[in-house]
């Protein structure tokens, strides 16, 4: 896998390949970091844990319960 950043001066590449991609398939992807910036930040997601709630203010634990077999 080959990745590279540039800067395009025109709107035309020339992107030299190694020897073993000659003759297979290739896959280009072209895209600023501005947009994959923000595809990235739409992705993401804020995950909770709120779908047990306990009340567990008088909770007292029993180590000797716990333990128990």
């Amino acid at each position: 896998m080959i990745r590279t950043v540039i800067t395009a001066d025109k709107n035309v590449l020339t992107l030299p390949l190694p020897e073993d991609y000659v003759g297979k398939q290739v896959e280009v992807i072209a895209f600023t970091l501005e947009e994959g910036a923000e595809k990235q930040q739409l992705k993401k997601k804020h995950v909770t844990f709120d779908a047990v709630k306990l009340d567990t203010r008088e909770f007292k634990f029993n180590r000797e319960e716990a333990n128990e077999r």
